[in-house]
């Protein structure tokens, strides 16, 4: 027991404790130090000291992108919600209404339209927030949905992932989501627009496997976790001990799987000048 809960009448302890956010601080997971709540937010949730790079919500991320930080959002079909009436612990509609009342999203992923240093964009946003980011349905059909709006915006392609894999929930509901977005991703190539991909933490079963994995350009966070399976499962599979830093975005990087690792706080800068360059390209005809 502390202080307040001797000495403070209930009352004023109340009072006390609504004034009080639990978040007023935020532990770096790497250096352990205390940073301000504002102060990482203000930062874009990189820790100032350890250049850790926290989760960011999905809709600061898009307005971290955008110019003046407004954008469109893009409405996505509706899919059915729980196609197999699946139920562990709980039923999956239950667990899906959870939460989109903790998130304020649909599913897992966001879709938005803007502009990108006068560039105009179609973005893709896999918010690990929801369901650990999974891939069902629904998300497979709005990063479809997106890819198209950007064939015929004539626009280029950017998607940040952040997942878990396939939604078991769904089955092979979701496991169709990987063939389905592929051949999206076919469409972007056909109609030469750019595929941009920045990897976040972390990135990995399914998704890996399919749109992650086919970008023109492999952008990566800081310290994200790539790969398929997890370490732990392909050590005990080989019955060997994996290199240091392995399924990290910087030992990808020097293995030839990632182009660059880009903090998020250059980000932005960063994606500009490629969509740019590749803009100018893919609009151009080819030489003979």
């Amino acid at each position: 027991m502390n202080w307040m809960s001797n000495v403070v009448p209930p009352k004023i302890r109340s009072f006390l404790k609504k004034e009080t956010p639990e978040n007023l601080w935020v532990k770096c997971p790497e250096s352990g130090q205390l940073v301000f709540h504002k102060d990482i937010e203000a930062n874009l949730f990189v820790v100032p000291s350890s250049g850790y790079h926290m989760a960011i919500p999905g809709k600061q991320r898009l307005a971290s992108l955008f110019d003046g930080g407004t954008y469109d959002d893009i409405a996505t079909p509706d899919v059915p919600s729980d196609p197999l009436k699946f139920r562990d612990i709980k039923r999956y509609s239950d667990r899906l209404k959870d939460y989109r009342t903790k998130t304020g999203a649909q599913d897992s992923i966001l879709l938005a339209s803007g502009l990108l240093k006068s560039l105009p964009v179609t973005v893709a946003v896999q918010d690990f927030a929801f369901l650990g980011g999974t891939l069902g349905m629904a998300a497979g059909e709005a990063i479809i949905t997106g890819m198209l709006r950007a064939v015929e915006k004539r626009t280029p392609f950017i998607i940040f992932t952040a997942s878990g894999g396939a939604r078991m929930q769904e089955g092979m509901f979701s496991l169709m989501q990987m063939p389905r977005t592929t051949v999206a991703v076919q469409r972007l190539r056909e109609a030469r627009l750019p595929f941009i991909v920045v990897l976040t933490n972390p990135t990995t079963g399914g998704v890996t496997a399919s749109y992650a994995m086919l970008g023109d350009v492999h952008i990566a966070e800081p310290g994200a976790v790539i790969g398929f399976a997890g370490a732990r499962v392909i050590e005990q599979t080989i019955r060997e001990r994996l290199p240091e830093g392995f399924q990290r975005a910087e030992y990808l990087q020097a293995h030839g799987m990632v182009d660059m690792v880009v903090s998020r706080l250059e980000m932005r800068d960063t994606l500009a000048r490629v969509c740019a360059l590749l803009m100018r390209t893919t609009d151009q005809p080819v030489a003979a």
